[in-house]
């Protein structure tokens, strides 16, 4: 069954994650989500669901504002010939529509199927900003506790320079 909003809160309270969750109207967009980020401390970001001609299946999760080449990025994570995933791949793997995609959705990936790429230089800030499985809301963690979600949800995870 797929996790709610109030479920992935609870889980983050349950192993001892520290969050602040900010309501707001719902956004589809990086661009959307810049006019609601006033008052909220720390980097935000764009979360791009791939999958490759293999079928394997990437979450890269960067800076809101960096530039990606997917070219370059495919070299960078092991990817061939990668194509952004379809919305009905996107809710089967990860329970969440675009506009919503964020690192937290691995916890409905039972299978681990996707393979989360963290961008290096947006986990060397202090506070992360993400989607909590909806994109009505924005949730503010430390890195720290980012990779602490990935290894209580026995995610795959690699931080690289993007």
């Amino acid at each position: 069954m797929l996790q709610t909003q109030e479920e992935l809160l609870n889980v983050l309270n349950q192993i001892g994650i520290e969050y602040t969750n900010h309501e707001h109207p719902a956004v589809y967009t990086v661009e959307e989500a810049d006019l609601h980020h006033e008052g909220i401390d720390g980097v935000h970001s764009k979360n791009l669901f791939f999958k490759d001609k293999k079928k394997n299946l990437f979450l890269v999760v960067t800076l809101s504002d960096k530039p990606i080449i997917i070219k370059e990025m495919a070299k960078k994570i092991g990817a061939k010939s990668p194509s952004f995933g379809k919305p009905d791949l996107l809710a089967e793997v990860l329970g969440v529509i675009p506009g919503a995609v964020t690192p937290f959705a691995v916890i409905n990936d039972k299978n681990h199927a996707v393979k989360v790429i963290l961008d290096e230089e947006m986990m060397e800030n202090e506070l992360l900003n993400f989607h909590p499985l909806e994109n009505t809301a924005t949730t503010t963690i430390a890195s720290k506790d980012l990779v602490k979600f990935m290894e209580h949800c026995s995610q795959e995870v690699e931080i690289i320079k993007l």
